[in-house]
């Protein structure tokens, strides 16, 4: 099992535009990825602090979901409204 952690910084004002488009990425994800076991939108104690936390059954499923058309097109809406890279954190179980 693989795990990604990403926290994204949020321009301030952006957060409902950034939502709306996040909420459809996750709903997408969920619908469209059996490899994918979880994939979640957080808010952290700061509001412009956004958490996706994603679990995945191996890297053929992570690739999966770099690869669809969904991760790529919401992905690159969501790129407006974000305040720098995100911070992406790789896990493997153990």
């Amino acid at each position: 099992m693989l795990a990604t952690i990403a926290t994204l910084k949020i321009k301030d004002g952006h957060q409902a535009q950034f939502e709306e488009i996040a909420k459809k990425l996750v709903a997408a994800v969920n619908a469209n990825e059996p490899g994918c076991k979880l994939y979640t939108l957080n808010q952290g104690d700061d509001p412009l602090t956004y958490v996706f936390m994603e679990r995945y059954d191996d890297q053929a499923a992570v690739e999966a979901h770099r690869k669809s058309e969904h991760f790529r097109t919401l992905g690159r809406a969501m790129g407006e409204h974000m305040d720098g890279p995100p911070q992406i954190v790789r896990l493997k179980e153990v």
